[in-house]
């Protein structure tokens, strides 16, 4: 139910966007990004004359590839997510590959997984260390090939200059035979099949300690694209509504001015995280309370949550703690609930909560 309500929030988006553009014509730019699906009648597949399903997005078109992949929850589209996958798809149009690259915590790995979930294709992620050599990777690609199955390698640059350039001849190798429209080809010293459906994609953190700059010949076998910071608020309120919040464009527009100000107004610390991965954790956490405990008011299930995914962060003795009851009260504060109580009403806190009401709590909700 989660993954439906996240399609159909983002399909209402697409066709609010399309009537405010005033849209007409199925040749339009906005209408063409989209990744859209046909049954197309009179396609042969392996199963007969019976027609096939493909996605469309832009000039590109690929054959569904009907995969089970179970019933996992979808990636929540944004305009970053849509840019991505335009870059993708148009790489895999042209027999390349794809590279996501951005700080960590952008979506790199979690867009490629789910344009794969969208094209019904298994996609392996593998993480790249130093220790791996051409050997491994040969094996890695063979198998691949053979699939057809998508692989995205995480940190791709970590892996030693030397390993890099002989993986750029195997990739090299099996992109030829893709642009020949080969069934075989010869991999290694070995005639094994090709399957068209296999795509290849690495992600990198750029400017990170023991990252490698990537050979010449291996960056023009990939087409980059490069990920920023996503729209948390956009995200937030997608993953509330999935969750089951009534009033999520309030609480994620809320709850994103409070991890933005507590990033800036708290110490720094190691250990403090504030951006996409802990709000997806937390987001997580207030669909269990929310599912717990229907009745409850919906702000103080997410001021629960917040509490109980950072309150157990905060460092005894320190400020923080009465600093984000403080930041808390100053956005969450409702009809005169005294949200610093709930904020720090847990035994982790115990030590702390009395400095809390030396900050005044208000009574706006802004």
């Amino acid at each position: 139910m989660g993954s439906l309500i996240v399609i159909d929030v983002h399909a209402r988006g697409v066709v609010e966007d399309l009537i405010a553009s005033g849209v007409t014509n199925v040749s339009d730019f906005d209408w063409a990004k989209q990744l859209r699906y046909y049954w197309l009648k009179d396609r042969e597949t392996w199963m007969g004359p019976t027609g096939q399903c493909v996605a469309k997005q832009t000039n590109t078109q690929y054959d569904y590839g009907y995969e089970y992949l179970g019933n996992q929850p979808r990636l929540v589209i944004t305009p970053l997510t849509d840019k991505c996958y335009m870059t993708l798809t148009s790489a895999m149009h042209n027999q390349l590959g794809g590279a996501p690259a951005g700080p960590a915590g952008t979506g790199k790995t979690e867009s490629v997984k789910d344009l794969a979930k969208g094209l019904a294709n298994a996609c392996v992620v593998f993480n790249c260390s130093d220790g791996l050599d051409y050997k491994m990777m040969g094996r890695f690609f063979a198998g691949l090939a053979q699939s057809g199955a998508w692989a995205c390698f995480d940190e791709f640059n970590r892996i030693e200059v030397e390993v890099l350039s002989v993986v750029a001849q195997q990739v090299m190798t099996i992109t030829r035979a893709l642009q020949e429209n080969a069934e075989e080809f010869e991999f290694e010293g070995n005639v094994i099949k090709l399957t068209k459906s296999y795509a290849c994609f690495i992600t990198m953190n750029p400017g990170y300690a023991g990252r490698t700059e990537l050979p010449d010949n291996l960056k023009a076998l990939f087409r980059p694209v490069a990920m920023m910071v996503p729209d948390y608020g956009l995200i937030a309120e997608i993953m509330l509504y999935s969750e089951g919040f009534q009033d999520a464009k309030n609480l994620a527009r809320k709850m994103v001015n409070l991890f933005r100000l507590s990033s800036e107004q708290l110490s720094s610390q190691d250990h403090y995280d504030f951006g996409m991965r802990a709000v997806k954790s937390l987001l997580v956490m207030a669909g269990q309370l929310k599912r717990s405990e229907p009745d409850l008011s919906e702000d103080v299930l997410l001021i629960r949550a917040m509490r109980d995914a950072n309150v157990p962060k905060f460092l005894a003795g320190s400020c923080d703690a009465p600093a984000r009851a403080c930041v808390a009260s100053r956005f969450m504060v409702r009809r005169g609930f005294g949200v610093q109580m709930i904020f720090l009403s847990s035994p982790q806190s115990s030590a702390i909560s009395s400095q809390a009401w030396r900050c005044r709590p208000s009574t706006t909700a802004i």
